[in-house]
């Protein structure tokens, strides 16, 4: 959708520009007049891109950011959840263990 956005402003300026240039070179005015008028709207359309750029760049960077803290997350809950899991199986092998050595006195004696 950012991209959408960006390629929608950027063509918008781009036809902006066009625009300006092609009624500035029709203008009744003259020469050193129209190449100030259009280096004027040249500096202006590159300040725009460039505020469209480093807000694009802001944005992208706090959706890569949240992204990352969401995935920290989420693996940090995994790894948790996972060692519980891990403490349960050796819990259940510590009892069985026990068990067998229960059980193998028990042969032992008799």
């Amino acid at each position: 959708m950012a991209n959408n956005t960006g390629q929608t402003l950027l063509a918008l300026l781009t036809g902006a520009a066009i625009g300006a240039g092609i009624g500035i070179l029709y203008a009744p005015e003259k020469g050193t007049k129209t190449r100030k008028n259009i280096s004027k709207s040249a500096q202006k359309a590159q300040k725009e891109l460039t505020k469209q750029l480093k807000e694009t760049t802001n944005s992208l960077s706090s959706k890569a950011s949240a992204a990352r803290l969401s995935f920290e997350d989420k693996l940090e809950d995994t790894i948790s959840s996972a060692s519980h899991k891990a403490d349960d199986v050796l819990k259940a092998l510590e009892d069985k263990l026990e068990e067998l050595r229960k059980q193998n006195s028990k042969l032992q004696k008799k």
